[in-house]
């Protein structure tokens, strides 16, 4: 009788832990889908030589800008390269420094990827703020101190409104394929973006035969992705410019350079003399604004038709104080 009521007991308390179980996993919060990289916002010390640039040069429109809140000067500018995607040009007149303010990834529901990245423990605003152009944005910085903007585009926002309008034929690329930026710790980066926020890796490889110093992440939703530039000791200006950058990606790198040649390049600024082929077997060309930042110009496909296979070799490690990070 004892061991029929002892085993009575013990049925009920593993059906209790089972009830709980189930009721902690319904209220795990699931992620949002991320559909894309919305854009990148760069740091620009002379905002009309940027304008030549982005503008005159690489061919795209500015929809719109925002003034400071006295409305004496400029705050930000949008250059526009799809009705999903932009540059954000942010005047800064501090010298050699990083040029990268940060990126943006899109989501269709900002609300619940920061009550998703809440329950992960990153830090977040307490409410999902609309933002001057109508968007729903906010930043959350990776474990490498990088700022990732979370942004959802509002219906009667600035960029939906400005569906179909902007889109010059002048414009080099119509698609912005990736941001790259530095990463001095390859495995925090993954276990952000990867683990937390479902980046898949699609990607690795490196240009001295001796360590991986490119790893591309895909987007959960999406075919955009991010490219960690992985380096052993801080850079110059020159090479943060070269490491953090945008690509422009085109279906034929010989007519885009022949259209580039045609136009004229602002002063300060840069281009190849010739595109090359990079070690992804895809043809390319790079250009560099007048504060050093690099547009990678990149066709969509590898000159051969075949897909390079991902580098084996160790990815580069940044060297700090005379200690390795664990990459």
């Amino acid at each position: 009788m004892m061991k029929s009521k002892l085993f009575a007991v013990i049925l009920f308390a593993l059906s209790l832990v089972a009830v709980v179980s189930k009721a902690q996993e319904s209220k795990q919060i699931k992620r949002p889908r991320i559909t894309g990289v919305a854009h990148i916002a760069l740091y620009v010390k002379d905002i009309e030589s940027a304008r030549k640039f982005y503008k005159d040069f690489l061919g795209y429109a500015e929809p719109y800008s925002l003034m400071s809140k006295d409305g004496s000067t400029l705050a930000m500018t949008f250059i526009k390269i799809n009705d999903r995607q932009v540059i954000e040009l942010f005047p800064e007149k501090k010298a050699d420094s990083n040029r990268l303010y940060h990126f943006a990834i899109e989501t269709d529901d900002a609300e619940g990827m920061r009550l998703y990245l809440e329950s992960k423990g990153y830090k977040v605003p307490k409410t999902t703020p609309v933002g001057r152009t109508g968007n729903f944005n906010y930043f959350v910085t990776d474990p490498n101190g990088t700022i990732c903007e979370i942004v959802q585009y509002g219906k009667e926002g600035y960029t939906m409104k400005n569906v179909g309008k902007d889109n010059p034929p002048t414009q080099i690329s119509k698609r912005m394929s990736h941001v790259g930026f530095m990463v001095p710790d390859l495995d925090l980066a993954t276990r952000f973006y990867c683990d937390v926020l479902g980046f898949t890796e699609t990607w690795r490889g490196g240009s001295d035969g001796k360590n991986v110093k490119w790893v591309n992440l895909k987007v959960p939703e999406g075919n955009d992705y991010i490219e960690l530039m992985l380096y052993d000791k801080m850079p110059t200006h020159t090479g943060m410019g070269s490491l953090n950058h945008l690509c422009l990606e085109v279906a034929d790198i010989p007519a885009a350079f022949n259209t580039l040649k045609q136009r004229t390049l602002p002063a300060g600024c840069q281009m190849a003399s010739e595109f090359k082929t990079g070690i992804n077997k895809k043809r390319q060309i790079n250009c560099f604004d007048s504060d050093g930042t690099r547009v990678e110009i990149m066709e969509s496909k590898t000159i051969d038709g075949k897909l390079v296979p991902p580098s084996p070799l160790p990815p580069l490690k940044y060297v700090k104080n005379g200690e390795k990070t664990t990459n």
